[in-house]
């Protein structure tokens, strides 16, 4: 019996140890990219976030066009009939995908799963940032006194629920994945 407790105390012990680790990698690994990114000698060399806005903000107005909404953009600005929005960080999605990378990279899983994880986490993210804009801009365009609190209390919270759902999502496809691996060994 009391060989049992040691047990589980050691197992405790060692799943403690693995949600700290967890933590501390995902704080180093949030600064090292969000260094990354806000460095003007790094931005100099590379503006990751730049280009991620031109590439959404091209997106988005060709998305608009789709729905009969015209627009004009230029860099991160999209300008809307009665409105301009301008997507920078926190508005892009890269600040959800970043949440989103470092948990898959963070998390204990092979690289398989971790690409996988990575390719469908982003594009899922994307997508749905993708709708959150055009809705937003729907909302600047055909309902102006919604789009402050669509915008501030609504959209920016959106996009960090979903990076984290879609990360239990990912947890949930390693947890089916894991006995597969499993039995291929065995």
């Amino acid at each position: 019996m009391v060989d049992n407790n040691k047990e589980s105390s050691g197992v405790k012990k060692s799943e403690s140890l693995s949600v700290i680790r967890f933590i501390v990698t995902y704080v180093v690994l949030m600064g090292v990219f969000f260094l990354l990114i806000g460095l003007k000698p790094v931005q100099d060399i590379l503006d990751i976030n730049g280009a991620y806005s031109n590439a959404i903000v091209f997106l988005t107005a060709n998305i608009l066009e789709i729905f009969g909404i015209t627009s004009t953009y230029s860099g991160s600005l999209i300008n809307l009939p009665s409105i301009s929005l301008d997507i920078e960080f926190g508005c892009n999605g890269l600040e959800a995908v970043m949440i989103y990378t470092v948990a898959i990279l963070t998390f204990p899983a092979t690289w398989k799963n971790r690409l996988i994880g990575f390719t469908a986490g982003f594009l899922v993210i994307q997508v749905l940032n993708l709708i959150r804009i055009v809705a937003l801009a729907y909302a600047g365009v055909y309902h102006r006194d919604l789009f402050d609190l669509i915008h501030i209390y609504v959209a920016q919270g959106v996009m960090i629920a979903v990076a984290l759902g879609t990360f239990v999502l990912y947890l949930s496809y390693l947890s089916h994945e894991q006995p597969k691996q499993q039995q291929a060994v065995s």
